[in-house]
């Protein structure tokens, strides 16, 4: 447990966390939405702080980033935790577990528990790790980074002093203040926009699309290498009119955004969608190309001329 820096205290010991565009008010001993950010005593504390999770080495490209880097390796981590509840979500054992009631009622249980799924590790153990493979730089992924945004600053910094390269991986529900606090020290990032539905935001998501896409915006007016996932549900988001509008949104901004299409496979509680059928992301992919976009990708299948051409 560290104390943390994005808040601002209120009244009465309410604060305000700042990590994400939730702004969650949190009275003395309760939880954030994340359920891992603590109001201790009219203070916020990072439950996670040191804690990660999935640490492993990963190619660039699986994040997904194409025009970042290609062939680099990255460390890769986590925490436990996240600000959405996806009901689809592939790393639910990292970013939900930490939200079962019984645990969350009792905060030395979920302690308990962070303590337990996680490997305990600092800011300069993970930049000394990254050195000796040689790897290009961290990612900051598996679960939502923006609720462990100090402990993603604070490697970040220390990347950046070894000549090490920093990249997020993102629902893109980050506040403005995490933008700020991470923007010098980020040099890439690959954001969900998982519909273009506020509905399908709302109930598949527990969360909102409008931050979303103020943040692809944000960052790639600021310079920092942005890429754009959409996972095509079948019957859920694959409707050609929602497709072309996401096309659209991007293309808005610029027709040089990348646009990764990935297929879905059934999982966590949304086990009654079908996978999706590689014909689907095809009609996506031409979609994406009538309307402008430059670079649009295919993923999660076998599809070697729509996948890693650049």
């Amino acid at each position: 447990m560290k104390q943390a820096i994005l808040y601002k205290k209120l009244t009465h010991q309410l604060i305000q966390c700042q990590a994400c565009s939730w702004y969650c008010k949190i009275p003395a001993g309760k939880l954030g939405v994340c359920a891992t950010r603590l109001n201790r005593h009219g203070s916020l504390y990072s439950l996670v702080y040191g804690h990660a999770v999935g640490l492993q080495f990963d190619p660039v490209e699986k994040k997904p980033l194409y025009h970042f880097l290609p062939g680099s390796s990255l460390l890769s981590f986590g925490t436990l935790g996240c600000n959405f509840a996806c009901s689809f979500c592939q790393n639910w054992d990292m970013s939900q577990i930490n939200k079962d009631p019984k645990i969350k009622a009792s905060i030395d249980k979920l302690i308990a528990l962070i303590n337990t799924a996680s490997v305990p590790i600092t800011p300069k153990k993970l930049v000394g790790l990254t050195l000796a493979q040689a790897a290009a730089g961290i990612a900051y992924t598996y679960n939502e980074p923006a609720i462990f945004a100090e402990f993603a600053h604070d490697t970040a910094v220390l990347a950046r002093q070894q000549g090490l390269k920093n990249v997020y991986v993102s629902n893109g529900f980050e506040s403005l203040e995490t933008l700020n606090y991470l923007k010098p020290y980020l040099d890439a990032i690959n954001i969900d926009l998982k519909s273009f539905s506020a509905k399908f935001y709302q109930r598949i998501c527990r969360a909102k699309i409008e931050p979303v896409k103020e943040n692809i915006k944000r960052f790639f007016r600021s310079g920092i290498e942005t890429e754009v996932t959409t996972l095509v549900i079948p019957g859920y988001n694959d409707n050609p009119k929602e497709l072309n509008a996401i096309a659209k949104f991007l293309f808005s901004i610029s027709p040089d955004i990348p646009w990764h299409l990935s297929a879905f496979h059934p999982d966590y509680q949304l086990q009654n969608a079908p996978p999706t059928p590689h014909a689907t992301l095809l009609q996506a992919y031409d979609i994406g190309k009538k309307v402008g976009l430059r670079y649009i990708y295919l993923g999660n299948l076998f599809d070697s001329e729509h996948s890693a051409s650049f």
